[in-house]
Order: structure tokens, then C-alpha cells, then sequence
């Protein structure tokens, strides 16, 4: 019996390249919940559609494709619904991207027990 990976608590990724490292102003905005993508695909894009990655949002679990792909479905639902984060559904992919402050987010351990409680 496998042990439920616990919610992780995302903070910005260190960017060596800046002096003032970046800050997402969504972090609290999203119920940030574990990616457990079925490996349907993009739900906007039809069958047999070339996309390169995707992404799943961490405030209601859509799956869209990456801004790499055509469709660039992930990009265009974070608009439409204001759901700021998303997080890659790659294998053994450890990070998520806020849209609308244009950063990468790591895990920064596991979130507080109040936020575990809402995933």
C-alpha cells in the first residue's frame, strides 16, 4: 500500500541571472493540489493533435497543452478562468508555472496541514 504523496508548497525558482530574486503574488490565490493526470491528454485538443507537454491547473485540474504545443490550451484556460498555476504533468517533473507573473515555481516541501486539508 503506496504512501499519497503529500500537496507540496510552491515557492519561486531561485534565478541566479537576477539581483532581486522573483516573487509570485498568486501562490495564496490557488488551492494548489498534486497533479494525478490520467494520461488522456490535453482535454481541448482533438485526437491525433501533435502537442509537446502538458500541464494540469492547480485550482480546478484542467489539462491543457503547453505553450510549446499548437493549442497552447494550458496558456489560454489560465486567461479565460484567472486559475493562475499550473503544473507540469511530465514524469518525474517537479515544477509549476504562474502564468500571469511569468515564473517557475519548485516544491518548497510540504504545504502546511490547512492547505493539505483542502487537497
Amino acid at each position: 500500500m503506496g504512501r499519497e504523496p503529500e500537496t507540496p508548497f510552491w515557492a519561486p525558482a531561485p534565478d541566479g541571472g537576477r539581483v532581486e530574486q522573483p516573487v509570485c503574488t498568486h501562490l495564496g490565490e490557488a488551492v494548489l493540489r498534486p497533479v494525478r493526470h490520467a494520461g488522456k491528454g490535453c482535454e481541448d485538443c482533438g485526437a491525433g493533435t501533435p502537442r509537446v507537454g502538458l500541464l494540469r491547473c492547480l485550482t480546478c485540474g484542467h489539462v491543457g497543452c503547453c505553450d510549446s504545443s499548437p493549442g497552447q490550451h494550458a496558456h489560454a484556460h489560465a486567461e479565460a478562468s484567472a486559475h493562475p498555476v499550473a503544473q507540469s504533468c511530465a514524469s518525474g517533473a517537479r515544477w509549476a508555472w504562474c502564468y500571469p507573473d511569468g515564473l517557475y515555481l519548485v516544491p518548497a516541501g510540504p504545504a502546511p496541514e490547512a492547505v493539505r486539508r483542502l487537497g
